[in-house]
């Protein structure tokens, strides 16, 4: 993971002249004072506060100080993402967290002394906003912070990064073409052709006892094609309505679980709004979506209810990278949660965004009817697979039947959601000799890729792996589990599977002739 280090060079100057010159001990001794009185008795959490430790905060030796981490995408104002080093516990964050609202109000006030019409003071939600636990050493939290409170959170032992917040987009590209071939493209190993177009051929249990947690812009829950298996899940942006106001969201879900459109048709879907109607959001929405995924996944595991065989997610969403979002996928990854990213559609290196930089995440590009990369998606060694991208066609908002066709690593993405989503609830029974207690991600992840059809696609470079998703074509899936049928049995097996259905096509064509029907 690479750094890069930024500290304002005024910031730097004016602690300098608090810390070092003697007319500023006042200054230092009040800052002290803060840093190690206890928590005023009107805070909400009086109660739970001890005395905070007395914090050192300038450190000489520079390599000590907490980076300061952005990408080179939009950037948002004053917010950031405070993530604590791996061996701070909950205790120790939360006093942390308590210690940071304290500063942060002495800082507004002390603003609001020297300039009523400081910039800073305008901002609507300051502070703390919200923190953030997944897996058992990432921890962290978000809020808006003036800089200068930033570079005493820098200085914090418990602090291992601070990073700028950023947007992030919804992966998609619009179409008004119309072309349902995504389901019958995992389903085949060789190129679709006028026999294949349009048959999916799948297990239709698929799906049976797995969740799935969209983590988008919402999801249209009441579609019909859902049939009564979808619904809300959290909303993160302040503010917002439980609904998926872009449609983005609702027609990932389709593909991942609806009845018609869907690669997994009986998975449970849960709606994880993170991005607002316009199709953007905040790098912190985004991280505090992966955190009730995570959390939501863990409870259903606590409960084991009957029939429960794992969760998956999809994101297919983007922005530049992000280290904060790429350890928080990571980590629900460890959770044990089958994650599907977005690769992005820059034409570019997918390491160099988020979340498609994850590396336990399954990476997806998007391929085309034809069998290439789409000219869009993005390519390079952080993509895992490809699946089907450019003209999809899924649920969509606006009634409970509507549907429309898009295009983008956004579309692929869904397809290896629901098909992990797939082979989840098809795990081997417990009295098969390919049982295990439940498949790892790690695992799952390996397999997907051992399956899938190799060298299929076009304009591949040789550092982006070409492997296009396959879901055993409605066959016993027992050489999936055990990773162990040859490249020439599978090629065989299609031959036989494309002319049973030349065969197919010819007898209708003569019974129509004869017979007229």
């Amino acid at each position: 993971m690479k750094f890069n280090p930024v500290l304002s060079a005024v910031a730097m100057a004016a602690l300098a002249q608090a810390l070092l010159i003697p007319q500023n001990v006042d200054a230092l001794e009040a800052f002290n004072t803060l840093l190690t009185n206890d928590v005023e008795s009107n805070s909400p959490n009086h109660h739970k506060a001890a005395k905070f430790e007395k914090i050192v905060i300038a450190n000489e030796d520079e390599s000590e100080i907490a980076p300061l981490v952005m990408n080179d995408k939009e950037q948002i104002p004053d917010s950031y993402i405070v993530v604590f080093k791996e061996d701070v516990d909950a205790s120790t964050a939360h006093s942390h967290e308590l210690w940071v609202e304290q500063v942060h109000t002495e800082q507004v006030a002390s603003l609001a002394k020297r300039d009523l019409q400081h910039p800073f003071l305008s901002k609507a939600q300051s502070g703390l906003k919200q923190a953030f636990s997944i897996g058992s050493n990432f921890k962290g939290y978000t809020g808006t912070f003036h800089a200068d409170t930033i570079e005493l959170l820098r200085r914090h032992k418990d602090v291992a990064y601070v990073e700028k917040d950023s947007i992030v987009h919804a992966n998609e590209f619009a179409t008004e073409l119309d072309a349902p071939w995504g389901l019958a493209r995992v389903s085949h190993r060789k190129t679709l052709n006028l026999g294949s177009f349009n048959k999916y051929l799948y297990d239709d249990v698929g799906g049976e006892g797995v969740t799935s947690y969209v983590i988008d812009t919402g999801v249209n829950v009441g579609h019909d094609d859902f049939g009564g298996r979808a619904k809300w899940g959290k909303t993160v942006p302040s503010g917002d309505a439980d609904e998926d106001g872009n449609g983005h969201g609702t027609h990932c879900a389709g593909t991942i679980g609806g009845t018609k459109y869907g690669v997994a048709k009986k998975a449970n879907i849960v709606a994880v709004k993170v991005l607002r109607s316009n199709g953007s959001g905040t790098m912190s929405d985004v991280v505090a979506g992966v955190e009730f995924a995570a959390k939501s996944h863990a409870e259903q595991v606590k409960k084991n209810p009957k029939g429960f065989k794992g969760s998956t997610a999809n994101m297919s969403l983007g922005g530049g990278k992000s280290p904060s979002l790429d350890l928080a996928v990571n980590a629900a990854v460890k959770a044990g949660i089958h994650f599907a990213v977005a690769a992005g559609n820059d034409n570019a290196d997918a390491c160099n965004y988020s979340p498609a930089a994850a590396e336990n995440a399954v990476t997806v590009g998007a391929s085309t009817l034809s069998d290439a990369r789409a000219y869009f998606s993005n390519y390079g060694k952080c993509v895992d697979i490809f699946g089907p991208g450019l003209n999809i066609l899924s649920t969509y908002i606006g009634s409970k039947q509507a549907v429309a066709t898009l295009s983008g690593t956004s579309m692929a993405s869904p397809h290896i959601a629901g098909l992990l989503s797939y082979y989840l609830s098809l795990q081997p029974e417990s009295d098969s000799g390919f049982a295990t207690t439940s498949i790892t991600p790690a695992q799952l992840k390996k397999n997907l890729i051992s399956f899938a059809s190799v060298g299929v696609l076009s304009d591949i470079d040789a550092d982006t792996p070409n492997v296009l998703a396959y879901n055993g074509g409605g066959e016993d899936l027992k050489d999936f589990w055990a990773a162990t049928k040859s490249a020439e049995q599978i090629e065989l097996e299609e031959n036989i599977h494309e002319a049973v259905d030349h065969a197919g096509n010819f007898l209708t064509s003569i019974r129509k002739i004869f017979f007229g029907f």
